[in-house]
């Protein structure tokens, strides 16, 4: 009866992982690091990618000896920050002024109009932005993700039924997002998931990512099947993933950029 009972009982909770942020003053600027106690960690850690710097404590550590790694290690997260903002694809866009869009592999001239409604689009001389007079930089940002989230769905829906014949079925839906690491993913109902980046890549790494994440709807796995039905249908699928790993990261964060 014991060993039944304590069977019936629930699991006692994990431990939660708890985030804050703590600013630090560097050569140039004052930043916020995310400071994040995870139950898992063994010893203080600190990172750097496109979200910003991040501080992983273990559950003892004091937030004393969290402030002292964090001085300790200052110089090198200034390189690090630095050599992150170096590997964008354009200059930050300040409103209202002309700058440069990556859009598809390349750089595009971008111009401003005075319009009723916030709008993006692409004309032969390069990216044109209608922003009302009134409009700030949020009205922008959001204009901006839907004309990219467009020129995606328009892309994938002139590749994709080429693809479809030998697929059992066609992806349940898709879904645009900003991915951390991955470029896409399949989920078990189908469901279609694409990085936000991809806007930025040029078109045939875009292609690539749609041919791979379509390729687990015959092979839910990487194994050597899997490779040789992505293969069949995109023999330069080489050459992609090439890129995507040279590139990645730059684009990645040149879409944070964009998109804060």
């Amino acid at each position: 009866m014991t060993s039944l009972f304590r069977r019936l009982l629930p699991a006692p909770a994990a431990p939660s992982i708890q985030r804050d942020t703590v600013r630090l003053r560097l050569d140039d600027a004052e930043i916020e690091v995310l400071r994040v106690r995870d139950p898992r960690a063994r010893r203080l850690k600190l990172s750097v990618d496109e979200r910003g710097a991040r501080l992983t404590m273990p559950p003892r550590a004091s937030l004393v000896a969290g402030e002292r790694f964090l001085l300790e290690h200052r110089q090198w997260l200034q390189q690090q920050l630095t050599r992150l903002q170096g590997d964008h694809l354009a200059p930050s866009l300040t409103l209202r002024e002309p700058g440069l869009l990556p859009l598809r592999g390349e750089l595009l001239p971008l111009r401003w109009q005075e319009g009723r409604f916030a709008r993006v689009e692409a004309d032969a001389d390069g990216i044109v932005v209608q922003l009302p007079a009134r409009a700030g930089e949020a009205a922008f940002r959001r204009a901006l993700r839907e004309f990219l989230e467009a020129r995606m769905r328009a892309d994938v829906g002139r590749w994709l039924p080429g693809y479809l014949p030998g697929l059992p079925r066609a992806p349940a839906r898709l879904r645009l997002k900003v991915m951390s690491s991955q470029w896409g993913s399949l989920a078990p109902d189908g469901s279609l998931a694409l990085d936000l980046a991809l806007a930025l890549a040029r078109p045939s790494a875009f292609e690539y990512v749609l041919v791979h994440e379509l390729c687990h709807l015959l092979q839910a796995n990487h194994s050597p099947a899997f490779w040789a039905e992505v293969e069949a249908r995109f023999p330069q699928w080489r050459a992609e993933r090439d890129y995507l790993r040279a590139e990645g990261r730059r684009l990645k964060a040149t879409l944070r950029q964009l998109l804060p």
